[in-house]
């Protein structure tokens, strides 16, 4: 069972410096990223990134000059949104990782004031999806399959290929809203 008729899905790119630029910052959801070829590109660069739980309280791995590290990705949303609240004209904002984060800091940017020529977003990692009821409005992470159980009102949502920008997530419907209790079996998809 699949959504295949729309086209709403982001296209993403592998990220490039953007010469026009003052300052360049990186935000990466892991620090699986390779960050090599950028740093290569703009000396300058800095590199926020969310480091994996286990490793809190260890030094060095991750700690570099130019580089800083968060607990989470709210965490790091939340102090880039004051970043870029004090941010001037001149800055890129690259970001890498999961879907919903890459369009988390999209938001960031864009309620900062800052217009889509100026941030740049690239896919990394898990392809799993945030999925948005519309029915109560829930938000359920890390969504795999076709057809999952929302959180909030326990229906059992329809994955469609439908992205919302705005929402930072999929759309959800109910699969047995014509036919209550007659749910397909989900299907593995989002690896």
């Amino acid at each position: 069972m699949s959504d295949q008729g729309i086209k709403s899905r982001p296209i993403y790119e592998q990220l490039r410096i953007d010469p026009s630029g003052l300052r360049h910052l990186l935000v990466a959801d892991a620090p699986s990223y390779p960050i090599e070829p950028l740093v290569a590109e703009a000396a300058e660069l800095e590199v926020w990134t969310v480091v994996p739980r286990d490793s809190e309280g260890v030094i060095g791995a991750f700690a570099q000059e130019g580089r800083r590290n968060f607990r989470s990705s709210q965490h790091l949303l939340e102090r880039l949104a004051h970043r870029l609240d004090n941010e001037h004209m001149g800055l890129r904002l690259y970001a890498a990782g999961r879907e919903a984060f890459l369009w988390d800091v999209y938001g960031a940017a864009q309620r900062a004031g800052m217009g889509k020529q100026e941030v740049f977003l690239s896919h990394h990692g898990s392809k799993a999806r945030r999925v948005h009821c519309v029915h109560c409005r829930t938000f359920n992470d890390g969504v795999s399959t076709t057809i999952v159980r929302c959180d909030g009102c326990g229906a059992h949502l329809f994955v469609r290929d439908h992205f919302s920008r705005r929402l930072s997530a999929f759309m959800g419907v109910k699969v047995d809203a014509e036919v209550p209790g007659d749910v397909p079996p989900a299907e593995q998809a989002y690896l």
